[in-house]
């Protein structure tokens, strides 16, 4: 028997309800799915990798076949050591589309045995992204129903409000 196993990966700082559409929908679809947080040195995350993990494994307590990991590097590396078939990617926008395109082609050409599929979050999510969801807050806005409650709690502990 065959199974497919998936990688879903991103930074995830922090994790939105989009991002958890994505995880419901994805765990549907694939056999096992990895939620990979990339540890990208390029970026200054807002917060930490321990905590992205922690709120992540919060976010996906509810499914059996949902893991979650860190990574560096490539992502086809990655994929290939979890043995995993395929990549799950969100696309909210064309302008998501016009990068991910990109990132699957020269994925495929490293590694043309892991396929890239794209699936698009809920239309209510479809606006959201971590670096929105950041802004608003930061500004005083409300992020409630974009992101878990539990998001907002540590948001609350690390955004000084104006």
């Amino acid at each position: 028997m065959h199974t497919v196993k998936a990688i879903y990966p991103g930074s995830f700082d922090p994790v939105t309800n989009g991002h958890l559409d994505l995880i419901a929908r994805g765990a549907k679809m694939f056999d096992h799915l990895v939620v990979a947080i990339l540890r990208n040195s390029t970026k200054a995350p807002l917060f930490t990798e321990a905590e992205r993990v922690e709120m992540l494994t919060e976010g996906v307590r509810g499914f059996g076949n949902v893991s979650v990991a860190t990574f560096h590097g490539l992502l086809v590396d990655f994929a290939r050591e979890q043995k995993a078939n395929a990549v799950l990617r969100g696309i909210r926008a064309i302008s998501d589309y016009e990068y991910e395109f990109q990132m699957a082609l020269m994925n495929r050409r490293l590694a043309p045995e892991v396929e890239t599929i794209f699936l698009m979050p809920d239309a209510k999510y479809s606006f959201v992204s971590s670096r929105l969801i950041k802004q608003v807050f930061e500004l005083g806005g409300s992020v409630d129903g974009l992101v878990p409650d539990f998001v907002v709690e540590r948001l609350k502990q690390r955004v000084p409000h104006l």
